[in-house]
């Protein structure tokens, strides 16, 4: 048995009136699901992301899906002149940019010893060389400008366990989740929040199936390892991210939630395995241990 999902809507139609949002890597996976979302709440959305056909189709399906304004322009996080020209087409577009969603990310799994130094440097470059010039281009503008603002950083919940044969993105996001928690302290006086959300299992057509092909999913069934019995909804996740950038959590600032169902906890356990020890194993094991009279 299984906790099932809600999928529901959480916040009221609306709620982004007026706002503009970017999201880097969102024309695909989870970035363009918390977009898409953000926009059907009535907010002016921004995409970014490398590949420009991508981005501008994506852009033209969600504007037509949810009615609202939608624009791409292709944006390598890793170019701090790139992240400008976003930042600079978005005030263009819709005068002002409230929040951004920092979720452009790469990843792929590799024995360590099997990594070039490219190969771990482009992983890190992207995730937080990305995520840290998205965040000092727009949050010193907001700065200047005297206007307050919310970042939303995703991360993940090997950033503070880490993990084997992910290594480089382990690095990355560690670094991620300190840079929301450092900046959290000191850009709060600024009115700018930042938070994060290390979401487990989600799959995607993309990243997801690079990371789980169909046979290592044979043997590593990621909905096995969740005390929730599945993984997760799209919409369970934009819900969060929803919340996390909206007016709703004001009072949240520096925080780190994870939306994975229990995953990480039951990794972290050690006697967590014992769940697949059965009914009748259990009745001699216990009889094994009760102490012998005399």
């Amino acid at each position: 048995m299984s906790i099932p999902p809600c999928t529901d809507s959480m916040l009221k139609d609306g709620t982004f009136d007026g706002k503009t949002i970017i999201v880097t890597g969102g024309g695909t996976g989870l970035g363009r699901s918390m977009g898409q979302y953000l926009s059907q709440l009535g907010a002016n959305l921004v995409i970014g992301g490398r590949r420009a056909d991508v981005i501008a189709e994506t852009a033209a399906e969600m504007a037509k899906e949810t009615g609202n304004e939608v624009w791409g322009d292709s944006c390598d996080v890793r170019e701090p002149e790139q992240v400008e020209a976003l930042i600079d087409g978005a005030i263009e577009r819709f005068g002002a940019v409230d929040g951004l969603i920092n979720n452009a990310a790469g990843n792929f799994i590799c024995p360590t010893e099997r990594l070039s130094y490219n190969a771990f440097n482009t992983v890190v470059d992207i995730v937080l060389r990305g995520t840290s010039n998205c965040t000092l281009a727009l949050g010193k503008r907001w700065i200047d400008a005297g206007r307050s603002g919310t970042f939303l950083n995703i991360v993940t919940t090997y950033a503070w366990t880490g993990s084997g044969y992910v290594v480089p993105s382990a690095v990355a996001k560690a670094g991620v989740l300190m840079l929301t928690r450092s900046l959290a302290s000191e850009w709060g006086k600024y009115g700018i929040r930042l938070n994060a959300i290390a979401p487990g299992p989600f799959p995607t057509k993309g990243a997801w199936s690079r990371l789980m092909p169909d046979a290592l999913k044979e043997l590593f069934d990621p909905a096995n390892r969740v005390p929730a019995g599945r993984v997760g909804e799209h919409q369970e996740l934009a819900n969060l991210a929803a919340y996390l950038m909206s007016d709703y959590s004001a009072y949240i600032n520096g925080d780190c939630i994870t939306i994975d169902g229990g995953e990480w906890l039951r990794g972290a356990g050690q006697f967590n395995g014992l769940e697949m020890v059965t009914g009748e194993q259990w009745d001699q094991l216990q009889a094994m241990m009760k102490p012998k009279k005399g």
